[in-house]
């Protein structure tokens, strides 16, 4: 497999999709270089590969801060000489409709969604140059793929971010920078948790996660199809969802 041996940097890697997505790229030999804001969770999932054999490192990571983003990049080149893989994935999602004006969550969800995947490009495409190869994963959602009521600015900031990957690969046709968007549908993570404000919606989004999600392994495997493609061979939009979901 081309994964055992790549180096790859991975956002909000504390929980959910990020935490399952290092596990597993460690268990197949990848070196994983990880960043989320929950110093301690981090540290126990690096621990964790360790135990189990693989190689780690990790840092706190705030996406909206581009200088931790340089430091993520930074930290995977001087410990193991370069940086192959960069996956975004830390995200935020407030649902509501348009009329309840949450301004606030509208800026927070650019704030991470948006600029934190353009913080994370700047930081590594530099990198990727010199060295002739890397690879840009990121994670986007099917909210962007099938529009409904209550998430249009979420499934915004999403489309931006679909639309700035695709914009890239256009602009790297000379086979140094691979881009790859990973949309999944319901998964169970903790994204649902800070998403609603209304106690009883929120309980009723609950129930239908644990209902209808499928676990973060899933895309964590999606992710490393993409990523131990040959050289030459660009998986450039990939999505999984529930076998159930609509």
């Amino acid at each position: 497999m081309t994964i055992e041996g790549k180096v790859v940097a991975i956002t909000g890697a504390s929980s959910g999709i990020g935490e399952a997505t290092a596990r597993h790229l460690a268990s197949l030999g990848a070196i994983v270089a990880l960043g989320a804001r929950r110093t301690e969770r981090l540290e126990r999932v690096v621990a964790q590969i360790e135990a189990d054999g693989g190689a780690a490192v990790a840092t706190r990571v705030d996406v909206t801060e581009r200088g931790d983003l340089q430091s993520l990049v930074g930290l995977a080149v001087e410990r193991f000489g370069r940086l192959d893989v960069l996956v975004g994935n830390a995200g935020i999602s407030k649902i509501g409709p348009v009329d309840d004006l949450d301004v606030e969550g509208w800026s927070a969800m650019i704030d991470v969604n948006v600029k934190g995947i353009l913080h994370g490009i700047a930081a590594a495409l530099p990198v990727f140059r010199r060295q002739g190869s890397g690879h840009l994963v990121t994670v986007v959602s099917t909210s962007g793929l099938k529009i409904v009521p209550t998430q249009a600015v979420y499934a915004g900031t999403k489309n931006a971010v679909r639309t700035l990957l695709e914009g890239l690969r256009q602009e790297s046709t000379d086979g140094v920078v691979r881009t790859t968007s990973i949309s999944p549908g319901y998964v169970r993570t903790e994204l649902i948790d800070h998403a609603v404000d209304d106690p009883a919606v929120l309980e009723q989004a609950r129930r239908s996660m644990a209902d209808l999600g499928i676990d973060p392994t899933a895309v964590a495997r999606a992710i490393a199809f993409a990523i131990d493609q040959p050289d030459d061979v660009e998986i450039g939009d990939l999505t999984i969802r529930p076998t159930r979901q609509n």
